[in-house]
């Protein structure tokens, strides 16, 4: 088996950002593990598909044995899958709760933890994470307490584990975004979320993977959390 090419796990893979990150690596001869609820298989030999819950460690333990399995290594992981239930505070319910943290928070941690372990055992590597600029600027109108507990604390995980692994070649950075227009935003919507931004427009899944492959190639950057939020974490 060769193991000369790189091999990124995604997850979230299955539509939106996810899907466009697959497609991405591959463009640049990257293997690739990707997993989601409903994913489904593919016929390229260079692509692993894992359909499952990302919250259930279970998932995570068959994502990283079976991309090892197939392609002996785990070079970059993409913790892409996330929810974002906006109500206000004291609506939320028990269930939200419990899926923004299964989601957001599990989901990271397995698969994270699983990750870094193979990671070391090349003493290289590279956690990339997706969050949202509305853990460093709440916007009036837009309820998102479960999203800044849960991806805030994703924010703060990237800079720990940035200095934790520093020394032992493995980096970690996040990309937080603003609101993307990707199959959970309806087109009727896209002009009223659009003005949420200072650029006056939403951004594209294209700006996303592109902040993506940017942190992947860049070698002395670690502990970074990479704002692609059309301004909307500079102010207002």
């Amino acid at each position: 088996m060769s193991t000369s090419q790189k091999v990124v796990v995604v997850t979230g893979a299955s539509q939106g950002i996810g899907a466009e990150l697959v497609s991405a690596f591959r463009k640049l001869d990257y293997r690739v593990v990707a997993t989601a609820r409903s994913i489904r298989p593919t016929d390229d030999p260079n692509i692993v598909t894992v359909a499952g819950d990302i919250a259930d460690p279970a998932t995570a333990h068959r994502v990283i044995s079976e991309g090892v399995a197939r392609f002996g290594r785990i070079d970059t992981l993409v913790n892409n899958a996330g929810i974002f239930i906006a109500k206000p505070f004291t609506r939320y319910t028990a269930e939200d709760y419990a899926a923004a943290i299964g989601v957001n928070v599990s989901g990271f941690f397995y698969i994270t933890q699983l990750a870094i372990a193979e990671m070391e055992k090349h003493a290289s590597g590279h956690v990339i994470t997706i969050t949202t600029s509305l853990t460093d600027h709440a916007v009036d109108g837009v309820p998102s307490v479960l999203a800044s507990l849960t991806k805030g604390g994703l924010n703060s995980a990237t800079k720990s584990l940035a200095i934790e692994y520093a020394k032992r070649g493995i980096r970690a950075n996040a990309v937080s975004p603003g609101i993307i227009k990707s199959p959970m935003h309806p087109q009727d919507t896209h002009a009223a979320l659009g003005a949420l931004h200072p650029m006056g427009h939403m951004g594209e899944m294209s700006d996303i993977v592109g902040a993506v492959l940017y942190l992947d190639a860049a070698p002395f950057v670690t502990g970074e959390i990479l704002h692609v939020d059309g301004g909307q974490s500079a102010g207002h």
